[in-house]
């Protein structure tokens, strides 16, 4: 019997490793696998941590992610890019030169998660390395994709109503020079509401608010979801737009188990919507 092979689009993460699965490379794993995607990693920190809760966090040395991206980006025909929690200077200095050749003038689309701060309040980068985040990453971006709490440390001031959406996500995208999806899902209305701010406007993208639930790595998988869009050659909107579909999905189905007590909930990347053409 002979072998059947198929070329499915590549996509590449570059983030930590969340051991309870749901944020993270492994919720980006699985996310690009729902979408029919080839998933690689690029592992900057190894994190221990289950939702509610980092209690160790310990980053790769720079040679080590460097090899790694140098290998992937060499051995495979890398489609798209996103980057989750880089956690520390030299680790986004490694990425930002490996990138530098594909990003935004070249032929690969990146989307950069500014992974600041964990669900549970921890933070996930250095001080220092904010700085040097937005001088090397944002320029060679497709999409950033902050939610409040980083949009906040972005512009200076906090973000407390869904009328101020538009006008911050079009302010990030003057200061950042590229396009921006701002999520305002810690508004906690009815309704979770997030602008897309691109060279074409605004966009609203909107889904009924869920309750009650207590995930962690949904801006893993939304950034993920539109990275996958994006390698499968998906124009921007319709990627975002999907990935909303799907993270909004994933979360109204969630997974909830009990140990020793306490209630653990996650996000159910199985179980999402189908999505036009896939």
């Amino acid at each position: 019997m002979k072998p059947e092979f198929s070329s499915p689009p590549v996509a590449l993460t570059i983030a930590g490793s969340d051991c309870s699965s749901g944020a993270g490379i492994q919720a980006d794993l699985k996310t690009f696998s729902a979408f029919g995607v080839y998933g690689l990693t690029a592992v900057t920190c190894v994190v221990a941590e289950i939702p509610g809760k980092v209690s160790k966090i310990l980053p790769v040395t720079r040679p080590v992610l460097e090899e790694q991206l140098r290998l992937l980006l060499a051995g495979f025909p890398v489609a798209a890019v996103k980057t989750g929690m880089l956690y520390s200077r030299p680790l986004i200095e490694a990425t930002a030169a490996a990138l530098g050749t594909i990003g935004r003038s070249g032929r690969v689309p990146l989307v950069v998660d500014p992974v600041m701060v964990a669900t549970s309040g921890d933070p996930l980068m250095q001080r220092a390395a904010v700085r040097t985040c937005a001088r090397l990453l944002f320029p060679i971006a497709t999409l950033l994709t902050p939610n409040l709490d980083e949009a906040a440390v972005l512009l200076g001031r906090t973000v407390t109503r869904v009328g101020e959406l538009a006008a911050a996500a079009r302010e990030l995208r003057e200061r950042c020079g590229c396009a921006v999806l701002l999520k305002g899902g810690h508004l906690r209305g009815k309704t979770a509401v997030d602008v897309l701010a691109d060279d074409d406007g605004e966009l609203e993208l909107t889904a009924p608010y869920v309750a009650g639930v207590a995930t962690h790595g949904t801006g893993c998988t939304y950034s993920a979801a539109i990275a996958a869009g994006l390698a499968a050659g998906v124009p921007l909107r319709t990627a975002v737009a999907d990935a909303k579909a799907f993270v909004s999905g994933a979360i109204a189905r969630p997974f909830r188990w009990n140990a020793a007590g306490a209630r653990v909930d996650a996000l159910n990347h199985s179980d999402a919507p189908t999505l036009p053409g896939r």
